[in-house]
């Protein structure tokens, strides 16, 4: 029975350097003599290839190879659940996660590498007041706890401001450990959007050139916030959203599979176009090829297009202009087609304005879907068609204020300024994502993401989750003299951003489930926050030796609960962090079958000679219930044991029996 120590690759996040190198062995196994790379030879196999010129095109900074080396060092923290911060810990698939997100994006690489589909993140703009993350190449998580108040350290927040002297260099090494991680995290077919502006959009592009590849570089979109500004030369009122894809060749197939039933679709036009004259026939086609698109993958992602007419599937989409408050949001008058009389008006008003309106109703057929009389109110039409096929617009308008507004009502004015619009999050989250896939933002700000997801799953009917990262900053600073500057968040009652994200991610699932009462899907989240491991590394007092051997006997920390060492295994071992998780008594100890039998773990205090035979068996019973397709892994507490030959016959008797990997800590 392996004992595992804080330094085993176990109980670390994934060793990406170590990947890395196997990569290059089966690709080039010439190129390694005793285990070890051979540069020349190595150059030799890639010929021309190897660039050896002194001056290299491309963005360099000071601290660039320290950052790189930042993202390939593994962590040895863990993330501890937080059932009483959650909202409907036992059944939802989202996460929250508070913490420093390159600690975070570390931890999750085991159990998420190459499962998220999408990346949004709105990092700081470094705009001379932006919170910069700093990153201690020796001890990252001790430098959270400090910076965090934690523990007691004397590090302080600041902003990264010009006098600096490395203003762009504090956020360039900021930034490009952080995408790097990510890049390894994202889905091979997935897409990463991130918002930024002028003042860093240039260095971005050239370290997501770098980081991904100037071939998967998609659009830079220019989203104008506002119509006017108050420079007095040239108002900037537009900011940015750069889009790249992890691999241009699998992502282009994905989405000519998105684009699905394309040639179902094709038929459809056809029929549609020999009998544009017959509407009936049409009607009776359109129905057919409803069907047959019905059986195939991209129906399955599209199950809420439950209308039809003459130009094809559509789902009625949400007419009402957003909830910003707003008095002139238009509200004009729109005629019932049967009726005549004017239709309800939301409270919001209209989404589009009255010439819009015009348009879209003088479309034959129109574009906007009516109920039986004027008492309900209209929807758009929103068409399959247009939605597999129309390209994203690579600029576009969007009031910046709307979102401010919006955020407002959830959690009290003031309390975040200039938060992600979460109609243009949706749009970009249904452009690249289906029903069930992950979305991750790890610069979460106030949760807009989440929101978003909540929204799309809200009108789609759709499963999509999301992990959000949020680093726990205070929301009050002390001055100088050793008074506090409060926040209008701090006076509301969030002593922290992430205490901000947590209520605004709540309050937006009520007012969905107050919105659609019989909406059945997963409005929850599981809060984890980062931390030191629960195993305890050694760090012998030289003064009291004595009392240090004795601590250490028992390897795990004191303070840490059974579900915080749980978690900290689904991590370490490569699971989802909202796998199931059954609890069984066997032999009178509580035993936790994680993932359908993948892992088992007794962590009890005590376990006799007596008690081995009938808990090993009873494992081995559970274990052969389940019938797991892979590998399990058996988990016991290491100073449990009465003594050796207790441990050696438990793992003695779950090898006999096909479980042969077992571990304690």
């Amino acid at each position: 029975m392996k004992k595992l120590a804080e330094s085993d690759p176990e109980t670390q996040s994934a060793d990406l350097v170590a990947e890395n190198v196997e990569q290059l062995k089966v690709l080039f196994p010439e190129a390694f003599t005793e285990g070890k790379v051979d540069f020349e030879v190595l150059k030799a196999l890639l010929g021309g290839a190897v660039d050896e010129r002194e001056e290299k095109y491309g963005l360099n900074w000071h601290g660039k190879r320290k950052a790189r080396q930042l993202a390939l060092t593994p962590s040895i923290g863990t993330l501890r659940p937080c059932p009483e911060e959650s909202v409907d810990w036992d059944t939802t698939q989202n996460l929250m996660i508070e913490g420093d997100n390159l600690e975070v994006l570390k931890l999750l690489q085991k159990s998420y590498a190459g499962k998220v589909k999408l990346i949004y993140i709105d990092p700081p703009y470094n705009t001379g007041r932006d919170f910069v993350y700093h990153d201690d190449f020796g001890d990252n998580i001790r430098n959270y706890l400090e910076l965090t108040g934690q523990i007691e350290g004397g590090r302080k927040i600041t902003s990264n401001t010009e006098v600096s002297g490395r203003f762009h260099t504090d956020w360039l090494n900021m930034m490009y450990p952080r995408l790097k991680l990510a890049k390894t995290l994202l889905h091979h077919d997935g897409t990463i959007f991130v918002s930024i502006n002028d003042s860093e959009g240039q260095n971005l592009r050239a370290m997501l050139d770098e980081i991904f590849g100037e071939e998967n570089f998609v659009a830079q979109i220019v989203w104008q916030r506002s119509k006017k500004g108050d420079a007095r030369l040239i108002a900037t009122t537009h900011e940015y959203i750069v889009c790249y894809v992890r691999d241009r060749i699998a992502n282009l197939e994905w989405r000519r599979k998105k684009a699905g039933a394309a040639e179902v679709l094709a038929k459809y036009e056809e029929f549609r176009e020999s009998l544009r004259n017959d509407h009936s026939k049409v009607r009776e086609k359109m129905q057919e090829w409803y069907r047959a698109l019905n059986e195939t993958d991209a129906r399955k992602s599209h199950k809420h297009y439950n209308w039809s007419d003459d130009r094809g599937l559509y789902f009625a989409a949400d007419f009402a202009g957003p909830d910003d408050g707003r008095p002139n949001r238009p509200r004009h008058d729109i005629p019932h087609p049967v009726t005549g009389k004017p239709c309800k008006l939301p409270s919001t008003g209209w989404r589009w304005d009255e010439a819009k309106t015009k348009w879209a109703l003088e479309q034959v057929p129109p574009r906007i879907h009516f109920g039986p009389d004027e008492t309900t109110i209209p929807n758009r039409k929103s068409y399959l068609a247009e939605i597999s096929s129309e390209p994203y617009s690579s600029v576009f308008y969007r009031d910046g204020r709307s979102a401010t507004l919006e955020v407002e009502e959830l959690v009290g004015k003031g309390c975040f300024p200039f938060p992600k619009n979460i109609e243009i999050l949706s749009e970009l989250i249904e452009l690249v994502t289906q029903p069930d896939d992950v979305i991750l933002d790890f610069f979460a700000g106030s949760g807009s993401t989440g929101h978003a997801v909540f929204s799309v799953n809200g009108q789609l009917g759709t499963h999509r989750r999301f992990v959000l990262v949020q680093l726990p900053e205070p929301t009050r600073t002390q001055r100088s003299d050793g008074t506090w500057d409060e926040s209008a968040a701090w006076k509301a009652g969030y002593p922290t951003i992430a205490d901000l994200t947590k209520r605004r991610l709540a309050r937006a699932g009520e007012k969905i489930q107050e919105e659609s009462p019989l909406f059945p899907g997963d409005i929850g989240f599981r809060v984890f926050k980062l931390d030191s491991s629960n195993i305890r590394a050694w760090e012998p007092d030289r003064a009291h030796l004595g009392q240090t051997l004795l601590e250490s006997v028992e390897h795990l920390k004191t303070g840490r609960t059974e579900t915080d060492i749980l978690y900290e295994l689904l991590l370490k071992l490569g699971l989802d962090l909202c796998v199931p998780l059954e609890k069984r008594t066997l032999a009178g100890k509580e035993v936790h079958g994680i993932g359908g039998g993948v892992l088992f773990a007794c962590l009890a205090e005590q376990i006799s000679r007596d008690e081995v035979e009938p808990l090993a068996q009873g494992i081995v019973a559970w274990h052969q219930e389940l019938a797991p397709a892979g590998d399990t892994t058996c988990v016991f507490r290491d100073s449990a044991f009465a003594d050796d030959v207790a441990k050696t016959n438990l793992a003695a008797i779950l090898a006999q029996h096909g479980l042969a990997k077992v571990r304690s800590l």
